[in-house]
């Protein structure tokens, strides 16, 4: 009885052009909030997807069969959506052009001030890793010194700038520069593009935003996820809108390749902006 009088509401409720109930459509995305920030699996990333209007689990192919059965099940009874992603979700250590330090490469984020003094930003699992950083392999020549770091839970660093080295307010478009104006905040379908060491500049759009990243080495949270390639050596690169010379992100990683395709996660911004006091010039 108490299905059918649910089936009946139902159809009152499609021929009076009324909202149905939501628990009889999908899961509150809040409630599975919860449940999906407790998950610390190695290997998975989560966060609303705005096609379907649910939260989304997400496993790589690192995360084994008996973990991907407890996950979901955690999936269910959040009333999120499991999904396998191929490749392994990772950190890509390896503006656009190669910074280097600790013996690894990373991608140039931005050139900031705090008032008169000069700094660049990338990925905080790239700064872990050293205090001076240089612009070429060989480390002979070099750009700054580290002023601060964060990772895991946020992942972007700052470098003060202390050679006489140019350091303009653009993108390195490979080749070319496009002057970067100011910084922005990421929506949904956006149009976006990103520059990296390892494969230049690659173009798609926004897919996600606020998603939770596991990395092996610590979870991230607060990310913004594209349906952009990005490869080793590409991580701290910017996250822009060729349009209007707008940055809004640095790479912090994500998974597959830029011959299969792929999915990568952005710190915003603006976020490294207001926790150093910064601006782009």
């Amino acid at each position: 009885m108490r299905r059918l009088s649910l089936a009946l509401l139902l159809l009152a409720a499609l021929l009076l052009g009324l909202p149905a109930p939501a628990h009889a459509d999908r899961a509150d995305p809040d409630r599975a909030a919860v449940a999906l920030a407790a998950v610390r699996t190695a290997g998975t990333a989560w966060g609303l997807d705005p096609a379907t209007g649910r939260m989304t689990l997400t496993v790589d192919d690192t995360v084994s069969a008996r973990d991907v059965a407890a996950l979901r099940a955690t999936a269910e009874r959040a009333g999120a959506l499991l999904r396998r992603e191929p490749g392994r979700l990772r950190v890509l250590i390896a503006a656009g052009q190669a910074v280097y330090g600790g013996g690894g490469r990373c991608s140039l984020g931005a050139n900031v001030r705090s008032g008169t003094t000069a700094y660049f930003v990338t990925a905080g699992h790239c700064t872990a890793a050293a205090s001076t950083w240089y612009a070429d392999g060989a480390q002979t020549t070099v750009l700054g010194t580290l002023a601060g770091s964060s990772f895991p839970g946020n992942d972007y660093g700052l470098v003060r700038h202390t050679s006489r080295i140019a350091h303009p307010s653009a993108v390195y478009t490979h080749p070319g520069l496009l002057t970067v104006h100011g910084a922005g905040n990421a929506y949904i379908g956006q149009a976006v593009c990103r520059s990296g060491a390892t494969t230049g500049v690659r173009c798609g759009s926004v897919t996600g935003l606020n998603a939770t990243v596991n990395y092996a080495e610590g979870s991230v949270t607060g990310l913004i996820r594209t349906n952009i390639c990005a490869e080793p050596g590409d991580s701290g690169g910017p996250l822009y809108v060729a349009a209007t010379g707008t940055i809004i992100g640095i790479l912090s990683g994500g998974s597959g390749n830029c011959t299969t395709g792929g999915t990568t996660y952005y710190q915003p911004i603006t976020e490294i902006l207001a926790a150093y006091g910064l601006t782009i010039p």
